[in-house]
């Protein structure tokens, strides 16, 4: 009896020491088919480049090296950051149909539609030195533009106003400086600082300047998101309809009176504070004050449409402009101070 049970005992023993040899050698086997299949599934490219490019109809020196590699950093930056990308894709099937036929009643060129994208990603971000929402207009240049800035009513945060003045800004911008290129980049150095680059250089092409970081990257930066948002499924992008950001249709009421309290004159046209803001960011205040010889536009959703919540698929060309982009008589800028 006693030798069996030796003899079971040192079985078991022997059972477990195989167990434990078979899984230590099959460890490392399970852990490689596991790296294998990573490297298999998994692959991160670089980016062929064109081979030749313009911007705004002007020329990219992209045989340059410099030239090829600033914007080479910009694609693959853009490309691989897919978050902000896939952000930037979906925002802009709602406001470039708003920008666009701006743009082309100033005869701005259409690459000009992706400078709010990277100044502010289409959002109302205020800069630390103050710039403010998607085009980011500082107050001094905004008044210079005639947008109207006080405590109540900041227009930098109405989009067809500052695209309006945007837009006027760059046609300045080309005059003084000699192109669209050196235009764009004066969108973030400014035209005083991009002309004393030039003269300080002796230069008058923007590939020939060298400039601070930031604005060195800005146009390449342009280029860079044109290419993606041009082909997106060609970097890897991919969008249901049903997933981007439609306009949402509305309707304009002209309001030529102070407004006490915008949440109840808000309920009485149907909707909430939240809604109207929301479509009125340049509303800055919980009221309106009168404002002699002053008529606002202010936008309500069209009926049906008081959700923030998009149509998926919008039925209508009507339906693709949830803004008016002309401004009436009372709401024409101003000329620029000089």
């Amino acid at each position: 009896m006693k030798k069996l049970l030796y003899i079971l005992g040192l079985g078991v023993i022997l059972l477990g020491v195989l167990q434990m040899l078979t899984y230590s050698s099959s460890e490392p086997a399970d852990n490689q088919s596991k790296q294998e299949r990573f490297k298999e599934d998994y692959a991160i490219y670089s980016l062929p480049l064109p081979q030749s490019l313009s911007f705004a109809g002007e020329p990219v020196p992209i045989k340059d090296l410099q030239v090829r590699q600033s914007f080479d950093r910009e694609l693959l930056v853009n490309t691989y950051w897919q978050s902000n990308m896939l952000l930037f894709l979906k925002r802009s099937g709602r406001y470039f149909p708003v920008i666009e036929p701006i743009l082309m009643e100033h005869g701005i060129p259409e690459d000009f539609k992706y400078i709010p994208l990277i100044e502010s990603g289409f959002t109302h971000v205020v800069s630390p030195a103050g710039a403010v929402s998607f085009w980011q207009f500082l107050e001094g240049t905004g008044r210079d533009y005639g947008i109207e800035i006080n405590e109540a009513v900041d227009e930098r945060y109405h989009l067809v106003k500052a695209t309006h003045a945007a837009c006027r800004y760059l046609k300045d911008a080309r005059e003084e400086l000699g192109s669209w290129t050196l235009a764009a980049a004066s969108y973030n150095r400014g035209i005083n600082g991009i002309q004393k680059q030039m003269e300080r250089q002796q230069a008058d092409d923007f590939y020939d300047l060298r400039l601070n970081p930031e604005t060195a990257r800005y146009l390449y930066r342009l280029l860079a998101i044109r290419e993606i948002m041009s082909d997106p499924e060609g970097y890897g992008f991919h969008i249901k309809p049903q997933e981007r950001y439609h306009p949402i249709p509305t309707r304009s009421l002209a309001v030529d009176t102070g407004i006490d309290n915008l949440g109840k004159w808000a309920s009485k046209q149907g909707i909430n504070y939240r809604i109207l803001k929301f479509h009125n960011p340049w509303l800055r205040q919980a009221y309106l004050p009168e404002k002699a010889g002053k008529t606002y536009q202010v936008k309500i959703p069209r009926e049906g449409h008081y959700a923030l919540q998009e149509t998926l698929l919008p039925k209508t060309n009507a339906d693709l402009s949830p803004l008016d982009t002309t401004l009436s008589s009372n709401d024409s800028l101003a000329e620029p101070a000089r």
